[in-house]
């Protein structure tokens, strides 16, 4: 049993509100997290670790002296080290000289150059780790498919199923299965010449073969967050029957119906459990990458289906395979934010496409609504985002932080304080002004 179907017991708001400050206080504390315990490492002292900013709601003293706190406003947080003016590392002036050389190699501006750098760089990893760890969790819960491919659990339907569970798949349309999945998926694609397929399948210890296969029937596998179908109602394991009074009987045909509907309203009528409803949605445009690494502007209503007309039998995954997976996964990620990211700038996509925390919001309440694994997949996307956010090289941002110790390195010294303030303002109103503008998307974009 999925605990978070808890969730489906309370009002919208809540959940949301819920959901997005559970998993953001999870990812700043783990953030922080990171900071404090590579700074311990170093020799630097904490004096404050906050989850949360404004009102203190409680807080506790260590018996290291650190004072551990959860504030009223959970849209971030700190680590505040000795020798720090303020949360956002600015120092004490004339602390260091007037305090002895023990007092200022456990401040943050006083320690080392190596480990105030491995203090500041860690906050961003830990966030990174933080994301493999929940991949690692996700990929060892799900296993990967089963080789032979065989039929795990058939999809309610509202038509006539022809494979029983445990039936082995041998060929479709004429090729054979093999161990590269990958591989024999593309060979099929190139080969369906319509919608129907042809299946031999081993089926208690006999061949049989299965002919007019629907290969790619009108089932929803998933609905994505901030979507047109979610905000419709559609869900995980409808089965699409009509749009616009037109009988689908084919995925493609929905899409077909999207992309051709210039935004305009489309009737659809779906199966759920046995019983037939209808519902209208407005496609949006969405900006969706190519193989050539460009972008194409299309309307999506925010599905997806499930290339095999059945759940295929999965079985465990090796820890070293799920490993390389979750790192596979958090680089992925990691690069395709840096990419849209540099699209959004030179104006190749929508800056819709750049979400504030409304839209993070409502994404975390709709995925906690679609279980633990997705809200937890959610969480680690949201993890490697704000990680590479934070290595900008934004003053006030860790990356701004190391780009003063990389000039520090260059050049000797530290760089002029008058200086570093000044680029700490702009940096201040850089991101102030970022926020401002991801709000605005989150209430004027569709």
């Amino acid at each position: 049993m999925d605990l978070f179907i808890i969730f489906d017991y309370f009002g919208s708001f809540l959940t949301t509100a819920f959901a997005f400050v559970l998993c953001l206080s999870v990812i700043v504390f783990i953030h922080e997290f990171g900071h404090y315990l590579i700074g311990k490492i170093c020799g630097i002292q904490a004096e404050v670790f906050s989850v949360g900013f404004g009102p203190v709601l409680f807080f506790k003293y260590d018996k290291k002296g650190t004072k551990w706190q959860i504030a009223a406003l959970p849209l971030g947080g700190f680590v505040k080290f000795l020798g720090d003016q303020n949360s956002a590392s600015a120092p004490i002036t004339n602390d260091l000289e007037n305090n002895s050389l023990a007092y200022q190699r456990s401040t943050m501006h006083g320690a080392p150059l190596w480990a105030r750098f491995l203090t500041v760089a860690a906050g961003p990893v830990f966030n990174f780790l933080f994301s493999m760890i929940i991949f690692f969790i996700i990929f060892m819960n799900q296993g990967s498919t089963k080789i032979p491919l065989t039929v795990d659990k058939l999809f309610p339907m509202p038509f006539d199923q022809k494979f029983i569970e445990g039936d082995v798949i041998k060929s479709i349309n004429g090729i054979a299965l093999d161990s590269d999945l990958g591989g024999f998926t593309k060979k099929l694609e190139e080969s369906l010449p319509g919608e129907f397929a042809s299946y031999v399948v081993e089926r208690k210890g006999n061949l049989v073969k299965l002919e007019n296969v629907n290969q790619n029937p009108p089932f929803i596998s998933q609905v994505l967050p901030k979507s047109a179908a979610i905000s419709s109602g559609l869900a995980k394991g409808d089965i699409i029957l009509s749009i616009n009074s037109v009988n689908i009987t084919n995925f493609d045909q929905i899409k077909n119906f999207v992309e051709n509907s210039n935004g305009e309203s489309l009737i659809i009528e779906y199966w759920r459990k046995g019983l037939t409803y209808s519902t209208d949605l407005n496609p949006t445009i969405v900006d969706v990458p190519k193989t050539d690494g460009s972008f194409v502007s299309t309307y999506r209503i925010g599905i997806v289906s499930t290339y095999f007309p059945f759940e295929p039998a999965t079985e465990g995954q090796s820890p070293m395979r799920a490993a390389m997976n979750s790192a596979e996964s958090t680089y992925l990620i990691l690069k395709g934010s840096i990419k849209g990211l540099y699209h959004i700038v030179f104006g190749n996509i929508s800056s819709c496409n750049l979400s504030g925390p409304i839209s993070i919001a409502e994404t975390s309440g709709q995925m906690v609504k679609q279980g633990s694994l997705n809200y937890l997949w959610f969480i680690a996307v949201l993890s490697v985002a704000i990680g590479m956010i934070n290595l900008f090289p934004i003053p006030v941002l860790d990356g701004g932080h190391l780009m003063f110790f990389a000039f520090e390195a260059v050049l000797g010294k530290k760089p002029n304080p008058a200086v570093v303030n000044g680029f700490m303002t702009l940096g201040f109103f850089m991101i102030i002004s970022l926020m401002v503008f991801s709000v605005f998307n989150d209430v004027l974009c569709p």
